[in-house]
């Protein structure tokens, strides 16, 4: 099998081999055919919340994991939306790879649908899994509870048809392996979330399609179109060659496409400049000799959007181009200096367009055929000056927010990961550099508040070899909050400094209002009470640079096997410049006046 299709496990987390042949048998059920197919494919862990239509079904999926075949872990959540939330973060730990939830049907659906959507539109293969009605109930004409109390059961199914690529309904045995197959088979292919609904009734049924020794998962690999492919690079090749200052930009399809490796060869061949867009942070090693941050427009990292707005020939490597990375479409690009690689089409300005061109092909061989140009690097070379230190703090002092990104910059190593949530967190971590192996995750095409906690959840139980450091502001932090209970119960050890700066500061930049102030909360306290004696959990509430210090310390030193929470109290009017740029030109575009009829 290909390991790069779908980030299937390596040898580490790969599902157990076939018992021989003299083994004790293993259940033929549809559960337990459902369990071995997500450990083949990596979700070794499956985010649950339980309800009286999947009840059986988790017994099937616990009780393939207790008969020692390797299976799943069930990892109960405090409620669907975390648990899809989770589901998100452990893809994204694994590289893509395929995440999974569990939940009910419709009211534990539709409360995951939201989290559904969010990896649907960061391309994450999250497969949400529903237990579903009595199989003799479908077409009965019956009214069941947790419907809207009509007899027809497709509400949930025609919800999830928006925000997932595939929708398997297994209620009945017959073709429920097929269904399951080529739903998980979907959400490695297209890289997106799929939706199972299995009756109440059929998860503990043997059935000969589940076999003893079921057939192994296996899926072949996308191929280039050759022709296309050599002609899109001979094409792309003299548009750059002939280009003075040509430089490469990074986007997040990056990571759908498995091209980030192929772009550093790229990268390392032509001697361009590199940099990426926001939301790929942490797809392109940082530590490159030419990487030159982050481009944003006009909140870029200094001295970057000079150097790709003037060159005079761009590739931008699996961009997303909306109104938030776009900074109100205010980037000041020019299609016909632009090579746009998505993962399966190039364009080259306003054409010719290649199709059926894989992006890890395209730059692979495109790497072979450029000259070496460090014109643009060098030009970035002499304008660069390096940043500065904030100043120091009195003592006593309150806290800013710019002194806490400078400790947090501190404690990044490759074993770290750094989790941004939705607001003024977004834009104090992209200025943070990266070490070698840093993992870094945000939401930036969605941007749903309050994703961050289930995400962190999620990333932590597949990257057990890594500490997470979660940026939560207050108010993304009450709408997910319970869900560091669940951290608590698995023992997780993560890093989250909560910024309390009393509301929505990124509502704020971008249109003011009461609606904006919220409650504010005792957050060490909340935890502390989440706790309760149970699981190691240490907590701060800081209030200037000598505390924030001395937190860090605990939580690195006699606390890193714990939880550590730590509470970060800031003035409301403490955000960064780049949020204040970035939150009125979005204001500005969302205020158009409409288009004269």
């Amino acid at each position: 099998m290909d390991t790069t299709i779908g980030s299937v496990p390596t040898a580490s987390d790969a599902a157990a081999p076939a018992p021989a042949a003299n083994s004790a048998p293993r259940e033929a059920t549809l559960g337990r055919h459902l369990a071995r197919r997500l450990a083949e494919v990596g979700a070794r862990d499956v985010f649950t919340v339980p309800g009286d239509f999947n009840l059986t079904l988790l017994d099937e999926l616990e009780a393939e994991a207790g008969a020692g075949h390797g299976g799943v872990r069930l990892v109960g959540c405090c409620n669907e939306l975390n648990a899809a939330y989770a589901a998100d973060g452990y893809a994204r730990a694994r590289g893509g790879g395929v995440g999974a939830c569990a939940v009910t049907f419709t009211v534990g659906g539709l409360s995951a649908i939201n989290a559904v959507a969010g990896a649907f539109s960061e391309n994450l293969p999250v497969v949400c899994i529903v237990g579903g009605p009595n199989s003799n109930d479908y077409g009965s004409n019956r009214i069941l509870h947790h419907t809207i109390g009509l007899p027809d059961f497709t509400q949930e199914l025609r919800c999830f048809q928006t925000v997932t690529c595939y929708q398997a309904v297994v209620n009945n045995l017959e073709d429920a392996h097929e269904q399951i197959d080529a739903a998980i088979s979907t959400a490695i292919k297209e890289s997106k979330p799929v939706y199972i609904s299995i009756s109440c009734n059929l998860p503990s049924i043997p059935h000969p399609t589940f076999s003893r020794h079921p057939v192994p998962f296996f899926l072949s690999p996308r191929l280039s179109n050759q022709m296309n492919l050599e002609a899109a690079v001979e094409t792309a090749a003299a548009f750059l060659n002939k280009a003075v200052k040509p430089v490469l930009v990074g986007g997040p399809k990056m990571r759908v496409a498995k091209a980030c490796k192929s772009f550093v060869e790229l990268a390392d061949a032509c001697g361009y400049p590199v940099a990426v867009m926001p939301s790929a942070k942490g797809l392109v090693p940082e530590h490159h000799p030419r990487f030159i941050g982050t481009y944003w427009g006009a909140v870029s990292t200094p001295f970057c959007a000079e150097i790709v707005e003037s060159a005079d020939a761009y590739l931008f490597a699996g961009p997303i181009f909306n109104d938030y990375s776009s900074v109100g479409y205010s980037l000041l690009l020019k299609k016909e200096k632009a090579i746009i690689v998505q993962p399966d089409r190039v364009v080259i300005g306003h054409g010719p367009a290649f199709g059926c061109v894989l992006m890890k092909d395209f730059l692979h061989a495109l790497s072979a055929r450029l000259k070496k140009n460090t014109a643009a690097y060098e030009n970035y070379r002499r304008i660069y000056v390096p940043p500065g230190e904030p100043p120091l703090s009195e003592p006593g002092e309150p806290l800013r927010v710019n002194v806490l990104f400078q400790h947090i910059q501190k404690m990044l190593s490759a074993n770290s990961a750094v989790i941004a949530e939705t607001g003024d967190s977004w834009f104090n971590c992209q200025k943070l550099k990266l070490p070698e192996g840093c993992g870094y995750e945000f939401q930036m095409q969605y941007g749903s508040i309050g994703w961050s906690v289930g995400a962190t959840l999620g990333y932590a139980k597949a990257a057990k070899d890594k500490r997470v450091i979660a940026c939560i502001g207050d108010g993304s932090f009450q709408v997910t909050a319970q869900e560091v209970s669940t951290m608590l119960r698995w023992g997780q050890k993560s890093i989250i400094f909560l910024i309390n700066n009393g509301g929505y500061t990124i509502e704020v930049e971008i249109h003011d209002g009461p609606y904006n102030v919220i409650k504010n909360w005792n957050y060490t306290g909340v935890v502390e009470a989440f706790h309760n004696g149970e699981g190691k959990c240490y907590t701060a509430k800081v209030r200037t640079e000598e505390e924030l210090k001395e937190a860090i310390e605990e939580a690195q030193g006699p606390k890193k096997d714990c939880l550590c929470f730590i509470e970060v109290i800031v003035h409301k009017d403490d955000t960064s410049k780049e949020l204040l740029e970035w939150g009125s030109r979005v204001s500005a575009a969302n205020s158009r006046p409409p288009n004269p009829q």
